[in-house]
C-alpha cells in the first residue's frame, strides 16, 4: 500500500523512486509531500495519455508508461545514474500537477548541470535547433542550452502561443513586431532579431495572425 510504501521510503532513503500516479488511498503527489526529501532519482510511472505526457516533458521530469518496456526501463535506470545525485524539486511537481489539473503553464523547466531553471514562457524569444540540442533565447539577452531537439521542445511549446515558422526556428508569437514580405520573408521579433519564415509556413502565420 501506499502507506507501507511511505514507512520504506522513510527508512531506506533510496537513490532512485519509481512512482505511480493513482495509487488507493493516497496518490503519488500526496506521498511525496509527505516525504522531507524527495529522492534524487524520481521517475513516474504512469498510463496517461499524449496530453499528460507534455506535462512531464514541460516540467522536466522522466516518466516510463504502461505497460513498461524492458529497453525504456534499463534506459531510465542509466540516465538516473548518469545524473548528479541532486534531491528533486518541489516546484517541478507543482508545475506537473497544475499541468495534470488542466492549468495553462507560465513556466517552462529547464534542466540545467547543477539541478532545474525555470523561465517563464513570456521571456522566450525564440528557440533555435542547435542539432541535436535548442538553444532558449530571452528578453534579457540570456541563453539556455536545452538538451532536446528542436522538434522535441516544439512537441511541448507549440499549444502555448508558440510557433515554429521555419526548420531551425520556433517564435513566441507575442513577441512577433513585425512581418516583412518578399524573396526574403522573414519576422522582426521585440528585441530587433530578424527570423527567417519558410514558404510552407507562411500559411499557418495567416492562420493565427489572419492579418498577412
Amino acid at each position: 500500500s501506499s502507506e507501507e510504501g511511505l514507512k520504506m521510503l522513510e527508512k531506506l532513503q533510496p537513490d532512485l523512486l519509481f512512482l505511480d500516479i493513482e495509487m488507493p488511498r493516497m496518490n503519488g503527489f500526496q506521498l511525496l509531500e509527505k516525504l522531507e526529501e524527495i529522492p534524487p532519482g524520481l521517475i513516474f510511472v504512469t498510463a496517461y495519455d499524449a496530453f499528460a505526457l507534455k506535462a512531464f516533458r514541460f516540467s522536466a521530469l522522466d516518466y516510463l508508461l504502461k505497460p513498461v518496456d524492458v529497453d525504456e526501463l534499463v534506459a531510465a535506470v542509466r540516465k538516473a545514474e548518469r545524473r548528479q545525485r541532486l534531491p528533486g524539486n518541489r516546484d517541478q511537481l507543482d508545475l506537473l500537477r497544475s499541468q495534470l489539473a488542466g492549468t495553462a503553464p507560465t513556466k517552462l523547466a529547464v534542466p540545467h548541470q547543477n539541478g532545474v531553471i525555470f523561465v517563464e514562457l513570456k521571456e522566450i524569444l525564440y528557440a533555435e535547433a542547435d542539432s541535436n540540442y535548442t538553444k532558449l533565447r530571452l528578453t534579457n539577452s540570456r541563453n539556455h542550452l536545452l538538451t532536446k531537439t528542436l522538434r522535441e521542445v516544439q512537441d511541448v511549446l507549440e499549444e502555448r502561443n508558440f510557433l515554429r515558422v521555419h526548420r531551425q526556428y520556433m517564435v513566441n508569437l507575442d513577441h512577433v513586431q513585425r512581418y516583412v514580405k518578399g524573396e526574403g520573408t522573414y519576422l522582426v521579433l521585440t528585441d530587433g532579431t530578424s527570423i527567417p519564415v519558410a514558404r510552407n509556413q507562411k500559411e499557418r502565420l495567416v492562420q493565427r495572425f489572419g492579418w498577412i
